[in-house]
């Protein structure tokens, strides 16, 4: 019973994410039938697995928000605001009722006495004469009902005449649901005898829908008089499966069609071959003909088998920990793979090359498929900020909307747990700071609905995550006044305005006149910055005055192995990101030249400064007479780091450095090489801004 109460709680938190979700998009749409109905789920759902485990509370508090949606969704309740409102609070209880159920902690029963109230007026209002002997009838709820129509349109040959395309009414029929269509081209004469303002092709269309025949018609509305068109329902389902026999045979559909005769059939039954082979080649039934019956078949076949198949379930629940543990076995092979490699290499000996080889492939790929179980859709967290802009600028009497984009984009499932508090940081700041009172934006020409957009996009190994608004952007003489008062700069600097906008990630740095409960503290951005670089990220700000501020994040796609670049200073070993590198060329002495005291050089015409990494770290051996400089893309700007040699690529497994090395900057990490060798991984957008 443990374990089912543990599996409910999962459950019930994921639906209660998605419960917020769909209010959110309801109080946009209101008249969105879909989202009332994944509404209405989420709290059945809720409500009957609550009360089956033991979570009575729960199911009590939460039949009263069903009930009021199971009025919404026969259209006796509007969705308002207030509805929103009360439901994304009774959203809160039930989570506080979840959190606490496995704790001593006791949850507020005023607040839930408040919910009910609100919802009982609700009802109330909307009560008829009769309406208190209305109640839910949880053992027939209402559920989809899907058809699968077997249509036939052959239109006349002069439709195109009248200027109707026979393919924009197909594309009508698709609209409508799951639909396969073949066409009939075996009346198309030859060439010389064809009349291109004829149409010769009919059609066969498999159409799985919810909607009835009448939606179909509509379709051929405009045609009909003229073509002749079939529809026939051959298979009905509901959401607890088919409400007919299961699917025909191949003989069966062309009998009922009116492509074959029964005795035609028997004869070809007498045949080993497949039937569909035999009544093409016996000429008894045309190819397309075949066809058209195979999908028919092919798809109430799929439905019945997605209906009835629920055994093999398309994914389990994995405890988090489970995926750590295996992608820290799978690091600790990749390291043993490498002695291997190393071993095989030393001894010449071709068998166990070959062997390591193998080993290398198989460890490649159980390397990517760990990795991929670990990415997360980053538009789960995109959504939990909906509800944030949502009460924040109600709170403060803005208007504001949230839009996002690229939520599909995928990041390992720690970065993402830890991107959460820096972006809650950012879009805070936003919505106080950024986005004005829709009488001041009146009053500068701007819409008085503010715009928060957020998005992401993969770039090689990393994500570019953007977070701009459009507000009032920020006030660099404001800042510099600021950054003076709290001796940040001296008044006499002349700094550029990105420079100056840089202040912005001083530690206890604020442009806020009072302090509020949203900001004001100093607290803010200098540990978003904080833990961006933990990350092993970076940020960028730009903003313009009156017009918005954009922040730009640049992550690592995963913390755990990544693909380096493994150079070699002196006796010391280190890593490049490998995603980073542009390219490698030699540093002769005689080509070294100081301009202004910096390291440059001419790359095939173009300027590139360079970081002499041994002079970096202090490493005294004696220099190669030819040294190479790896060309990397550090912040969109290509700078090049000196080494002694280049090895070449290394699957990096990433271990953290320990806390003595705490105030290491410019090293991120550390990673075991195939001979027990320790590597230090560079952290190349620090070094490069040291």
């Amino acid at each position: 019973m443990d374990d089912q109460r543990k599996a409910f709680k999962e459950e019930a938190y994921e639906l209660l994410t998605e419960l917020e979700t769909s209010l959110l998009e309801l109080e946009e749409n209101p008249e969105d039938k879909d989202q009332i109905g994944r509404v209405f789920r989420a709290m059945h759902t809720i409500k009957g697995s609550g009360a089956m485990f033991g979570f009575d509370e729960i199911a009590d508090f939460t039949h009263n928000v069903e009930t009021v949606f199971d009025r919404v969704r026969s259209g006796q309740i509007s969705v308002t605001r207030t509805l929103v409102n009360l439901t994304l609070s009774a959203r809160d209880h039930i989570k506080a009722l979840l959190d606490a159920s496995d704790t001593e902690d006791t949850v507020d029963d005023s607040q839930a006495k408040m919910i009910i109230d609100g919802l009982q007026e609700l009802l109330a209002s909307s009560e008829s004469d009769n309406a208190d002997d209305i109640t839910i009838n949880e053992q027939h709820p209402s559920v989809e009902i899907l058809t699968t129509y077997r249509i036939r349109f052959t239109p006349y040959p002069e439709i195109f005449s009248t200027g109707t395309n026979p393919l924009l009414l197909l594309n009508e029929l698709k609209e409508l649901g799951e639909c396969t269509i073949v066409a009939h081209t075996e009346n198309i004469p030859p060439l010389e005898e064809l009349r291109p303002e004829s149409c010769y092709i009919y059609w066969d269309i498999i159409l799985t829908t919810d909607k009835d025949k009448n939606a179909i018609k509509d379709v051929f509305i405009f045609v009909e008089d003229d073509s002749v068109i079939t529809i026939e329902a051959v298979a009905e389902e509901d959401g607890f499966g088919m409400t007919e026999g299961g699917h025909d045979k191949l003989g069966e559909i062309l009998m009922k069609r009116g492509e074959l005769s029964g005795e035609n059939l028997e004869k070809a039954l007498k045949s080993q071959k497949r039937i569909g082979e035999i009544l093409v080649n016996e000429k008894l039934a045309s190819k397309t003909a075949v066809k058209a019956a195979l999908a028919e078949q092919s798809q109430v076949k799929k439905r019945i088998e997605q209906r009835t198949d629920l055994s093999s379930a398309s994914s389990i629940r994995v405890p988090a920990e489970k995926l750590d543990q295996l992608v820290d076995l799978v690091g600790e092979l990749v390291t043993v793979q490498a002695r291997l490699s190393q071993k095989a290499v030393n001894q010449s000996d071709p068998d166990l090359v070959s062997i390591a080889e193998e080993v290398e492939t198989l460890t490649s790929g159980l390397r990517d498929n760990a990795m991929g179980i670990r990415m997360l859709q980053i538009g789960t967290t995109f959504a939990t900020f909906r509800r944030l802009v949502r009460d924040l600028s109600n709170e403060l009497g803005k208007n504001i909307e949230l839009t996002t984009q690229g939520g599909e984009t995928e990041l390992d499932k720690t970065v993402i747990e830890r991107l959460k508090d820096p972006l809650v940081h950012i879009i805070r700041n936003s919505i106080d700071h950024g986005i004005e009172l829709p009488e001041t934006r009146r009053q500068s020409g701007k819409p008085e609905t503010g715009t928060i957009h957020l998005s992401a996009v993969h770039s090689g190994a990393h994500v570019l995550i953007n977070i701009r608004d459009d507000g009032k952007g920020l006030d660099p003489d404001l800042i510099l006044k600021k950054a003076i008062e709290k001796g940040l700069v001296q008044g006499d600097e002349d700094l550029t305005e990105k420079e100056i906008q840089s202040l912005l990630f001083a530690p206890g740095f604020s442009t806020a006149e009072k302090v509020t409960d949203l900001s004001g503290r100093g607290v803010g951005m200098d540990v978003v910055k904080k833990s961006i670089e933990s990350l092993r990220g970076s940020i960028e700000l730009d903003s313009k005055k009156g017009q918005g501020t954009s922040i730009n994040l640049k992550l690592p796609l995963t913390l755990v192995i990544i693909d380096g670049l493994l150079v070699k200073i002196g006796a010391g070993f280190f890593v490049l990101p490998l995603s980073s590198v542009e390219e490698c060329v030699e540093l002769p002495k005689e080509t070294e030249v100081m301009k202004n005291g910096r390291h440059i050089l001419n790359v095939r015409g173009e300027i590139v400064p360079y970081i002499q990494l041994r002079t970096e770290y202090g490493i005294r051996e004696t220099r190669p007479a030819i040294e190479q400089v790896v060309i990397m893309d550090v912040n969109g700007k290509r700078v090049g780091f000196v080494v002694d040699h280049v090895i070449g690529g290394h699957q990096t497994v990433i271990k953290n450095l320990s806390k003595a090395f705490k105030d290491v900057e410019d090293i991120s990490g550390a990673t075991i090489l195939g001979d027990g060798t320790v590597a230090l991984i560079i952290d190349v957008n620090k070094i490069v801004k040291s």
